[in-house]
């Protein structure tokens, strides 16, 4: 069986608290976006797992090209001890970038937990998906129903909202850096958000810019003056709305139609479609 786990952004980000467990609350909305891996897992005799695509630093074994720690792997361990699951062969072609707060690594452990629910016909609710997710990331639950969902606590909780963005044309540029989440987390400083997100995303999206904004952004674009430059540009070409997603390091932008940028971000990785 074959799932090409898509990955998502963040519409917002407000960091609300530090936690006891050393995580942090937030408030953020998750929209899904087409940019997707693919993943493939069939019954075998024994236990494989292999990867071609973007490279997956520091998970590799001794021979070098089997990431056991892989989280498509860790899903399939916390499955396969719960509901003893025979061995099956998975393969991961990685195009969505790492680092670059789009959840792609999430989305394909939650693909992962889909994929072994139909195969095996374990009927696994979707809150026992979920469930089985969240053991695995603060946002791989968000990747099992994959809807726009608002975000709370370590951004594992989900909420009902009533945001469509259904025909707009979206342009995802990653400048080849990656973010790791402990970089992100160590500039920021969490506070009650004078306005709840929710409230300003029930504004039209005419109105975001300015008001709707990922906190991550305050730290991270004086250190990477690359990231604030490249939100600029998607303002010039006309976006209605841009931002950082995630801790970084990918910058979006969401247009009413698909913008003429020629070659303006030729060296980096982009991806565009509609949402």
């Amino acid at each position: 069986m074959i799932a090409f786990p898509a990955c998502k952004i963040n519409i917002g980000l407000q960091l609300t608290e530090r936690r006891p467990d050393g995580f942090h609350n937030l408030l953020s909305a998750f929209y899904p976006v087409g940019w997707s891996d693919a993943l493939e897992i069939i019954p075998a005799a024994t236990f494989g797992f292999s990867t071609s695509g973007i490279p997956i630093p520091g998970q590799s074994n001794a021979s070098g090209n089997e990431p056991m720690n892989n989280l498509c792997v860790r899903a399939y361990d916390l499955l396969r001890t719960n509901h003893n699951l025979p061995p099956v062969q998975m393969h991961l072609h990685k195009v969505v970038p790492i680092g670059a707060g789009l959840g792609g690594g999430s989305a394909d452990a939650a693909a992962t937990i889909n994929l072994l629910n139909t195969q095996f016909e374990l009927n696994l609710p979707v809150d026992r998906r979920e469930a089985y997710a969240r053991q695995l990331g603060s946002d791989c639950a968000f990747f099992i129903q994959n809807r726009p969902q608002y975000c709370v606590e370590k951004g594992d909780v989900f909420e009902e909202i009533d945001l469509d963005l259904t025909g707009y044309h979206i342009v995802l540029v990653y400048p080849t850096l990656a973010i790791s989440t402990a970089e992100a987390y160590a500039g920021v400083t969490p506070r009650r958000p004078v306005v709840p997100l929710r409230t300003l995303l029930e504004a039209p999206i005419e109105t975001w810019r300015g008001r709707v904004h990922n906190e991550f952004e305050d730290s991270l674009f004086p250190t990477y003056p690359v990231l604030a430059d490249i939100k600029q540009q998607l303002y010039d070409l006309g976006a209605l709305y841009a931002s950082m997603s995630g801790s970084g390091s990918t910058v979006y932008g969401i247009f009413s139609a698909p913008p003429e940028r020629s070659d303006l971000f030729s060296r980096y990785t982009v991806w565009e479609g509609k949402l």
